[in-house]
């Protein structure tokens, strides 16, 4: 019997070694940001800006009671050649200035300067001289679903080239967006752009840490997504009722949750994956994490809106930096992970004398692969002047982890 009961104990504490471990707190997602779209001329912007603000405090405080963290404002108008139209460069420049100083608490993001590909591309030369001023977030879309906007891919390209000239250590770049089939009413920066319709909101979760509590605890594939998923809609389902109550209570539409676990700093979306393979960022199996959280996210039970999958921002996330600078993973795997999520190519660090064609030919692969797969993709990079490969970046930007810059794919090594 005392034989029975010792082979009993041993028993129950191999099953306890081998079981996954309990979080010792609740890991709770924070919300990143939460943006109000909002319909703005030259003559009603303070009002505008000012009922935006109001609901945005509003909106953090209902979140922040409900128990999550976070909840920054943002602003978004509809694209800004529509309230610039016939002005003159540098009262057009004057003019976001003022709604920057406006709003000086926010995020501030004037949309799209070319819509279509048949849209006036000195929209995009205006873009140049106003990003290089003032400090907003723009995009510019280079596919939807009649095609690849062609034309708006080389004005796109000549916009990131001269930028990264003509800003401190090229970091106006952060704030410029390339987006390819993106929906209107997504609430991450600087692909957030919405037309025609103001008085509405977004929010955009920010859960890096809930993915590496699950993939802490679960590394087979299929338990994995199932835990996963579970603790994503449940924390989906809060954040919209609390969303569905403040659209009662102040009459702004609500457009949905962008859930994407977007990770910053040490809220490393790299340091949760890197659970889940027990090996770096970048190995074997990072494709199949990134497809678990990116169906994940997706099959969160509230309405969906922005990327809704994973984001690969290179130089927003610590771990992610440091393996890029050890060579882990290139442009190739971010491409490859984009197939199954919605990474896109973020916060890419290039040399300084990368070539116009060149940043055109990675726009057109991004925008590829969003138009044959029917998923929003960004594309946001960095040239770094005065820098080659295997240089340290010295961009400024507080939000930004500096890098090594790494040769472009098929470059002699």
């Amino acid at each position: 019997m005392r034989k029975s009961v010792l082979i009993l104990c041993c028993a129950i504490v191999a099953c306890a070694a081998d079981a996954p471990r309990a979080s010792s707190a609740e890991v709770r997602p924070r919300i990143r940001a939460v943006t109000a779209f909002i319909e703005i001329d030259p003559g009603n912007y303070t009002e505008r800006i000012q009922e935006a603000q109001k609901f945005l405090a509003t909106a953090k405080d209902a979140l922040n009671k409900a128990g999550f963290d976070g909840a920054g404002g943002r602003i978004t108008t509809q694209p800004f050649p529509q309230y610039t139209r016939g002005m003159k460069t540098a009262d057009a420049v004057r003019f976001i200035g003022k709604l920057r100083e406006a709003a000086p608490k926010e995020g501030f993001n004037i949309a799209s300067a070319m819509l279509h590909d048949s849209d006036d591309p000195a929209a995009a030369s205006l873009l140049i001289e106003i990003l290089s001023k003032v400090n907003v977030t723009a995009n510019l879309i280079t596919a939807d679903e009649q095609g690849i906007h062609w034309n708006a891919i080389r004005q796109a390209a000549k916009v990131i080239k001269e930028l990264s000239q003509r800003s401190p250590h090229g970091d106006a770049n952060f704030n410029f967006g390339a987006i390819a089939m993106m929906k209107p009413y997504g609430p991450y920066y600087p692909g957030s752009y919405h037309i025609g319709k103001g008085r509405a909101f977004a929010i955009a979760m920010e859960g890096a840490e809930v993915v590496g509590d699950v993939f802490r605890q679960y590394r087979d594939p299929v338990e994995a997504e199932k835990h996963l998923s579970d603790v994503l809609n449940t924390y989906a389902k809060q954040v919209e009722s609390v969303a569905m109550q403040l659209a009662k209570t102040t009459g702004w539409t609500y457009e949905g949750i962008d859930a994407t676990p977007a990770p910053l700093g040490d809220r490393s979306i790299a340091t949760a994956i890197e659970h889940f393979l027990g090996a770096p960022f970048g190995s074997v199996g990072t494709e199949t994490a990134s497809g678990i959280i990116t169906r994940s996210v997706q099959s969160t039970a509230v309405k969906h809106t922005g990327y809704s999958g994973i984001m690969i921002p290179i130089m927003e996330d610590n771990v992610l930096a440091r393996r890029w600078s050890e060579g882990t993973f290139t442009l190739d795997s971010i491409l490859a992970y984009s197939a199954v999520c919605a990474g896109g190519v973020d916060t890419l660090p290039l040399p300084g004398d990368v070539s116009e064609e060149q940043i055109a030919r990675i726009l057109g692969d991004v925008a590829w692969l969003a138009y044959r797969w029917n998923k929003p993709l960004a594309a946001r990079l960095l040239p770094a002047p005065g820098k080659r490969i295997g240089d340290q970046t010295e961009f400024a930007n507080p939000s930004l982890t500096n890098t090594t810059i790494q040769p472009l794919p098929g470059a002699r090594r």
